[in-house]
């Protein structure tokens, strides 16, 4: 091909890019049925583009791993600058790249000898699996669920989480790959913090957020691209120690400076959101940041002393810890004034009473995919002052889908941190060792925090974290492809 015929290409790829921008810029100026009309030539004028430029350069393998990067990018966004409704269903940035790198995915399967070999480097088929059975239960769970238009909706939210999970499991299969994905969090995470700060300083908000145009007394609150300042810093829970272990085992002066830097603003904007669980979750991954650098014989003595003091406090605080629970849980329900806000701690008490008796009402199998909400809104026994979300993630889960798939989820984390721990003693690169040390500490955190969010359902980066987290573990899992990358 000569150059004039690729210059011809890659200017009418630039053009029909610009007229998608173009087509979705006026989508966005006019009433919802016109989003609806423009928007599948939109994609389609996009999709073209993309694919022109990236022809020119890359061949499928590279086109295919771009997209994913892309995709990976772009869920950092969340649907902050560009949504579309389609009836129920939201169209944003990252999920239309989701079904972009879906259709590549389905095209690349005319190859089975590439999809078979890929599978077959999977050594965490068995949290694949459980992840297709919750899915499946979920399906199954809609027979019994009051409102089946939640439970599709909750279940499309799985959908893409779980779809997300497989696709980076699947195709992210060395140290370089994931070393990769590390870095587009750290990088994007520093375009979040920065809408974080502009939210602080002006006092303005993106319209995707619960304080766009809210009360004046919670414009201080930073939300970035998050629907409310919880959920945000939850994210930046896990971000903080993915900044500190980038900061302890990068050589690179600058690197260490920039994980450094990250770390110090990601803690300063969780202290100015007032997330008391998140800053719990920063001392409990701090606590285990600590533990896992200690030497073996230590740790040991460590745990022995925690346990002991433990058992110490529980001993001598044990009759004001009774009288707490005692109020919150097993005195009875006091009415309060409807013209004044009901206390937090009885609202989030309230909040897991009516969820436990959901669950038990359920027999063990759950009230049905999406439908927590649904029963809290309507046949709760405890009030909450009108709030349908139980701010409780692993409580979120056994509530809708019963104690089998939240008691799998459990086991799934900890088999994951086991893992991560047991790969730090055979580490031998500081990639490895940054990455190890980043997610170990990051999931107790997000554990910890993640009490905080109204529901973490919708919050993708869980999603994301999570198809981190496996991807490395697959990859260390499989110990020959350590040495070819041992200078990364």
């Amino acid at each position: 091909m000569s150059v004039k015929q690729t210059a011809w290409q890659i200017m009418i790829g630039c053009m029909l890019l610009a007229a998608g921008i173009g087509l979705v810029q006026m989508a966005s100026a006019h009433p919802i049925g016109l989003k609806k009309m423009v928007v599948i030539p939109v994609l389609l004028v996009v999709l073209m583009a993309a694919a022109i430029c990236m022809k020119l350069y890359m061949n499928g393998e590279h086109i295919f791993m771009s997209a994913i990067y892309l995709l990976i990018a772009l869920t950092f966004l969340n649907n902050a600058f560009f949504s579309i409704s389609v009836g129920f269903f939201s169209l944003f940035l990252y999920r239309i790249m989701l079904l972009a790198v879906f259709a590549l995915f389905i095209w690349r399967m005319r190859d089975k000898g590439t999809y078979i070999s890929q599978w077959q480097q999977i050594r965490v088929k068995g949290i694949l699996g459980f992840f297709a059975a919750w899915f499946l239960y979920g399906l199954i769970s809609l027979l019994w669920a009051h409102s089946v238009t939640d439970g599709l909706k909750y279940m499309s939210l799985l959908a893409m989480g779980m779809g997300f999970v497989f696709l980076v499991v699947m195709y992210i299969q060395r140290m370089d790959q994931i070393v990769t994905f590390y870095s587009i969090w750290l990088v994007m995470t520093v375009f979040v913090m920065g809408i974080g700060f502009y939210n602080h300083l002006t006092l303005n908000h993106l319209p995707n957020t619960s304080l766009y145009l809210g009360p004046a007394y919670k414009q201080h609150y930073p939300t970035a691209v998050f629907f409310n300042q919880n959920d945000f810093a939850t994210f930046l829970s896990i971000s903080f120690f993915l900044y500190v272990a980038c900061m302890r085992q990068m050589k690179n002066g600058y690197i260490k400076a920039f994980g450094l830097l990250g770390a110090i603003l990601a803690l300063y904007l969780i202290l100015l959101t007032e997330s008391r669980a998140s800053l719990l979750g920063i001392l409990a991954g701090a606590v285990i940041y600590v533990w896992l650098l200690m030497p073996r014989f230590l740790k040991k003595w460590s745990i022995m002393a925690a346990g002991g003091l433990g058992i110490i406090c529980i001993a001598i605080f044990s009759a004001k810890i009774y009288s707490v629970f005692d109020d919150l849980f097993l005195a009875s329900q006091v009415a309060h004034s409807f013209s004044e806000p009901l206390p937090s701690n009885i609202a989030r008490a309230n909040l897991i009473k009516n969820a436990w008796h959901f669950f038990t009402n359920s027999y063990g199998f759950g009230v049905g995919a999406g439908n927590v909400s649904y029963y809290l809104a309507h046949f709760s026994i405890f009030d909450t002052d009108q709030v349908v979300e139980v701010h409780n993630w692993l409580l979120e889960v056994m509530t809708n889908f019963g104690f089998a798939v939240m008691l799998g989820y459990i086991s799934v984390y900890a088999y994951l941190m086991f893992s991560l721990y047991k790969q730090y003693q055979l580490a031998d690169t500081r990639s490895a060792k940054m990455i190890i040390e980043g997610l170990f500490a990051a999931m107790l955190s997000f554990l910890v925090s993640s009490i905080s969010p109204s529901s973490v359902s919708n919050l993708y980066f869980h999603w994301v974290f999570l198809g981190l987290v496996i991807a490395a573990v697959n990859i260390m899992k499989n110990k020959q492809r350590f040495k070819p990358w041992a200078n990364v």
